[in-house]
């Protein structure tokens, strides 16, 4: 590839400058930390709202780690997100812990029989499992809309150029007091004899002319540094409102969640009138039937110790743990060791051996 001789040139002086800049703001720095020059202090202003950004960065990075965990409690869940928000992809949608434990209980409830007892229960705190997950998902995404994403804007944006433009006017300082030295040993050297075909006077101008270039470019960076920094206070503000909205997401949440639970609680009480097998209960023998509490048409609930299969039409199968009601089979209907049951609109012979009358 052809480079034309005057930007190859260029390129050359532009390099050997920058790295005697990098030079001698080293030397610069070093000397500083010797204590052996002088260093230009920012007022007191200045120093304060810099302090003040750097509280700002500190604790709006743990508290943004913080809500992060409280929303991705998994690590390997919050690095996964940030990855694939690195590629803008979207995030895989994952269930939570609690819809996968509700999903888990309406199975179970499922296999143990959906009209025993403990199976229909199982079923019921399942999908209220499942609601709260589902509710806790909005939250998580209403949380990160309102003050997760507010927060990693500032410290991506406005943070990292405040962070930028005073590392810029940390090396404008730096080359502002590099000036300085060279024109104070330009000044030193006043009346002697001229080094290197270069008088002391032309010296001295060179150093006066390059530190008033300094002095400005340091003066301007100061200036738009400091205004970044009064800005602060507005990100501030900003960051006040999310808050306020993160709260009122929180009361929805938890308040969602009050009355689901409160729900459930209804249903499983009202579960537990139903089907007595879920609630304390002492159970009579069957050889006085006549002693056991009865329904209102006088039939008698009892609960199912064991499945049992239907022999024939005449004959209902049963699961362990139902509750059923029963009744009395007259001579003409079946032998003594059969009670009549129904579950529903189902009704047939049922083994009284397979059978617990219950009473409260």
């Amino acid at each position: 590839m052809y480079f034309p001789k005057a930007e190859m040139d260029f390129n050359v002086k532009k390099l050997v400058r920058d790295a005697g800049t990098a030079l001698s703001r080293v030397v610069q720095l070093t000397e500083e930390k010797l204590g052996t020059s002088e260093k230009t202090e920012l007022d007191a202003h200045f120093e304060n709202l810099a302090e003040r950004s750097d509280t700002t960065k500190l604790w709006t990075e743990k508290i943004l780690r913080d809500t992060e965990a409280v929303l991705t409690p998994n690590p390997g869940n919050r690095v996964e997100d940030f990855l694939f928000e690195k590629i803008e992809k979207k995030r895989p949608n994952r269930l939570s812990n609690l819809e996968y434990l509700g999903l888990d209980m309406i199975e179970a409830g499922n296999e143990f029989g959906p009209g025993t007892a403990y199976g229909s229960s199982l079923i019921k705190v399942g999908q209220c499992e499942q609601r709260l997950g589902q509710t806790e998902r909005d939250f998580i995404g209403s949380a990160g809309h309102c003050y997760v994403q507010p927060l990693r804007k500032f410290l991506e944006g406005e943070m990292k150029t405040i962070l930028k433009e005073r590392s810029l006017l940390e090396s404008k300082r730096l080359d502002l007091d590099a000036c300085k030295n060279r024109l104070r040993k330009a000044r030193s050297m006043q009346g002697q004899q001229s080094k290197d075909g270069v008088s002391p006077e032309v010296l001295l101008e060179q150093a006066e002319k390059e530190l008033r270039v300094a002095q400005s470019e340091f003066d301007r960076q100061a200036e738009i540094t400091k205004l970044l920094l009064e800005g602060v206070s507005s990100s501030h503000a900003s960051h006040l409102r999310s808050l306020h909205e993160f709260v009122e997401t929180q009361v929805r949440f938890y308040a969602q969640c009050h009355n689901i639970m409160q729900d459930l609680q209804r249903d499983m009480a009202s579960l537990s009138l139903i089907t007595p097998g879920a609630a304390p209960y002492q159970t009579l023998s069957l050889q006085s039937p006549d002693s056991a509490d009865v329904t209102k048409n006088g039939h008698q609930r009892a609960r199912v110790l064991y499945d049992y299969d239907a022999k024939d039409a005449t004959e209902l199968s049963l699961m362990a743990d139902e509750v059923i009601i029963v009744h009395e089979i007259t001579d003409s209907e079946g032998a003594e060791d059969y009670l009549l049951g129904e579950r529903g609109n189902q009704k047939g012979k049922v083994p009284k051996a397979f059978l617990e009358l219950l009473t409260y």
